[in-house]
Formats: structure tokens, sequence, C-alpha cells
């Protein structure tokens, strides 16, 4: 037999023209846009220092590179826990 209380409270949603959009998914596109503009006002290149190498690239890339491995890394950890 399972202690864990009864799931009674829904997720807060907002209705966006016409349609019920969770408030986390609001939270999500909102830091995503503000990622995406910091990555882009970035534009001057930089000395990034790999294992072996060193490799001059422009630092909205490498800002950009960042958050898709963070992402991913995010929503691999987010599955992990969603199967446990």
């Amino acid at each position: 037999m399972s202690n864990k209380p009864p799931k009674t409270q829904r997720p807060s949603t907002l209705t966006v023209r016409g349609r019920e959009v969770r408030l986390r998914t609001i939270g999500a596109v909102v830091l995503l846009g503000l990622a995406l503009w910091f990555v882009f006002a970035n534009t001057q290149s930089v000395k990034v220092r790999l294992w072996v190498a060193d490799v001059t690239m422009p630092l909205w890339l490498v800002l950009f590179v960042t958050l898709v491995v963070g992402a991913a890394i995010g929503g691999l950890l987010a599955r992990r826990q969603i199967k446990r």
C-alpha cells in the first residue's frame, strides 16, 4: 500500500487565444527567449581551449552549443526521473 497523498491539484494554466497553456510552458518559452537573446547579443570572436587545440570562434556559437548541451542533459535527467 502506498503512502503517497492523492493528486487532487491540477497544474496551473492560463488561457491564451482560446487554448489552455501551462505556466511551466510559458516560463520555459520566456527563459528560452532570454537565453537566445543573450546568445545572439554576444557576437565577438573568442579563443576556446579544447583538450588538444585552441579554436577561435564566435562567442554566440560557444554559448549556443552550451545551451543545447545543457538542455539535452536536462532532458535526459528529467526522462530518467519520470521512469523511476
